[in-house]
């Protein structure tokens, strides 16, 4: 019973520490929702509320800087408290903004708590048993897809009541506030996730590092049974020992251990950890998901479903990261990736020629039905006419009728004028959605968790996740740019581009990790060939 017991303690913990990641799925999703009304209160263009949406991106690059020192300072319970603050201050500041660039700011600040997804990941790796390992961490994915979720849910029914003139909107407020009210649904569980952060130990690993070594098995015997806790901190102990004896005995610094990632013993580690974090953004995951609204207008279904398709996407994200929960500790994390890998490409690729193939065309009988703010007359010039992509007809739109128009009434206007192959798109968008949150999604962190030895750890992990968090700014940041400039098809072939390369790289290089402890990761990848 006692090892039933400390699984259930360390699921427990793993559940407390992860409901960041729900936090950092609102803080992501929610923005998404807000487009319209933000450019109308705030008098921003789609590129300047691009800004809006990529300023957390940018942020957190800055926090992952800092994240390996501090969490080595200061230790991994107090880091995610430092966090947790960050995510409340941010999501309060954003909704009291006035201006786009305040809201720019908030969101910045709210992007440095970003690095919780990488303290949480090294946390839970460091109190999990290796057999459950891969189930925990992965709490972690399914904690953030519940979030971006529940934003989606809650920006359905905010905008919907706000279309349909509901009395809960103008009882509340919703009708004249409707973007601060999407925003402020982060505020409670920023507020429930301190409170549970307040309940965690530390770290045993990070403990043991710091030569206390009476605290780390008190918080062993909450999480491994009587018999294996002496075991367990003696096997971490001796591999921080070794560690230290083969650094000539000296604490390393930050740059130390970022330099010591590129030895011998940890370099095939540290380019799977680079390549993993390389691809997991340039699938493109980011941009789909928080302009997930935007992206599905671009298959002209209309504003109402391009709120609407997000829930059923955030449902099929649910099920796909539930399966990931069940089999990764089952099948194994090279497998569900590899697989994951290909289905995310094959379904970017026929999104890609869905929008390569689509055709623009306004009909007279069509017009009638757009938006009082359009002047009829002015759209003169391009009824009747095809248009073989969607960047011609943007820009004989925003010739005909004017940017700012052109850009709040985009949604509508592409409803009204594109034939595509619709449910190829949209089934595509769901399919690479479902396969990116059973595989890369939740085994990256895992597999971060795991390669790594723990002398570099707190500085190896935030590393890679600062460049997968490099990279998730340009995507986020380049996508409404990328959308006017290229077009649909581009965005989406680039996509299923860098996922292919992905591919063929992890394929070639990364090994099976399931069921060994960190200490045998590190031993096994230390070697030159993985033995058969």
């Amino acid at each position: 019973m006692g090892g039933v017991d400390t699984n259930r303690r360390a699921l427990l913990l793993a559940i407390m520490v992860c409901f960041g990641g729900f936090v950092f799925g609102l803080d992501a999703a929610l923005v998404s929702g807000t487009k319209a009304y933000v450019m109308r209160d705030l008098g921003a263009d789609a590129i300047g509320f691009g800004y809006a949406v990529s300023a957390p991106g940018l942020g957190v690059v800055f926090a992952l800087m800092v994240t390996g020192f501090v969490c080595d300072r200061l230790g991994r319970r107090t880091t995610l408290l430092i966090i947790g603050w960050l995510y409340l201050i941010s999501a309060v500041g954003a909704v009291f903004s006035q201006t786009l660039w305040q809201l720019v700011a908030f969101r910045f600040l709210g992007g440095l708590a970003f690095a919780s997804l990488s303290v949480s990941s090294m946390y839970v790796g460091e109190i999990a048993p290796p057999a459950k390992r891969g189930l925990l961490v992965a709490v972690n994915q399914l904690n953030i897809v519940v979030g971006l979720f529940a934003a989606y849910l809650a920006n359905y029914f905010i905008q919907g009541w706000v279309a349909d003139g509901a009395p809960i909107a103008a009882a509340t407020g919703m009708d004249r506030y409707t973007w601060q009210w999407m925003l402020a649904v982060q505020i409670p569980p920023s507020i429930l996730w301190i409170l549970f952060l307040l309940k965690i130990p530390e770290s045993p690993r990070w403990l043991l590092l710091k030569g206390r070594r009476e605290e780390a098995a008190a918080v062993m015997r909450q999480l491994a049974p009587a018999g294996e806790v002496e075991r367990s901190v003696a096997e971490i102990e001796a591999m921080v020992k070794a560690e230290r004896a083969g650094n000539s005995g000296r604490s390393e610094g930050t740059w130390q251990s970022l330099a010591r990632m590129f030895s011998p013993t940890i370099i095939r580690a540290t380019i799977i950890g680079l390549v993993i974090a390389s691809v997991q953004p340039t699938t493109g995951i980011n941009a789909i998901m928080f302009y997930a609204p935007y992206v599905i207008e671009q298959s002209g279904v209309g504003a109402d479903a391009s709120f609407l398709v997000p829930v059923v996407n955030g449902v099929f994200s649910i099920i796909a990261t539930s399966l990931a929960l069940v089999f990764i500790d089952r099948i194994g994390r090279r497998t569900i990736l590899l697989g994951g890998l290909a289905v995310a490409a094959v379904s970017l690729l026929a999104c890609s020629l869905s929008f390569a193939t689509a055709t623009y065309r306004l009909e007279a009988p069509r017009i009638a039905a757009l938006p009082v703010e359009i002047e009829r007359a002015s759209l003169a010039p391009v009824v009747g006419v095809t248009f073989d992509n969607d960047v011609a007809f943007k820009q004989a739109l925003n010739g005909a009728i004017g940017r700012d128009v052109a850009e709040r009434h985009e949604a509508e206007l592409l409803k009204a004028a594109t034939s595509i192959n619709l449910w190829a798109v949209l089934i595509g968008i769901a399919a690479f959605v479902a396969a990116f949150q059973f595989s890369i999604g939740p085994i990256m962190w895992v597999i971060l968790a795991e390669i790594f030895p723990t002398g570099v750890r707190g500085v190896a992990i935030p590393a890679c996740a600062l460049l997968t968090a490099l990279i998730n700014y340009f995507v986020q940041q380049l996508f409404p740019w990328q959308l006017v400039s290229f077009g649909a098809a581009s965005v989406f072939g680039t996509y299923a581009l860098c996922v292919t390369i992905g591919f063929v790289v992890l394929w070639r290089m990364l090994p099976e990790t399931k069921g060994r402890s960190i200490e045998e990761i590190a031993a096994t990848l230390a070697m030159k060939k993985e033995p058969a």
